[in-house]
């Protein structure tokens, strides 16, 4: 098996991932997955493809992370470990998106309103 490369998003992240086999590793940005996420369901988060198909010691992962915040580049590594997955095998297209791991998560922030202090919020109102 060649390497096989996916890129995911979600909010401002943008993972990178290229999968190959091997031994169960995860190394992102050049650091180990536990040291890169301490929490770990972060860690749980950016597994949960691999433990679907039962293959997380089938496949060592390379991811490069971009942007945004810890969560959101948990889950752009999920979708993007997913998307990688399906590439060496469509056959687990199903299984993987029946568990929701193959639809692209779109809720973005909204952006700042002139006038206002957030995009919503509203100064306090003085009747006087």
């Amino acid at each position: 098996m060649e390497k096989v490369n996916a890129i995911g998003r979600r909010k401002a992240a943008v993972a990178r991932v290229y999968l190959t086999e091997g031994t169960g590793n995860i190394t992102i940005d050049k650091r180990p997955l536990d040291v890169y996420f301490p929490s770990s369901i972060l860690q749980y988060v950016v597994k949960q493809p691999l433990l679907t198909l039962d293959a997380a010691e089938k496949y060592d992962i390379v991811a490069h992370l971009d942007g945004g915040g810890y969560k959101g580049q948990a889950e752009a590594l999920r979708l993007a470990i997913a998307r990688a997955l399906v590439k060496v095998d469509p056959e687990d297209k199903a299984a993987l998106r029946k568990e929701g791991f193959m639809t692209r998560d779109a809720r973005e922030v909204e952006r700042k309103k002139p006038g206002r202090p957030k995009a919503r919020k509203r100064f306090q109102f003085s009747k006087r």
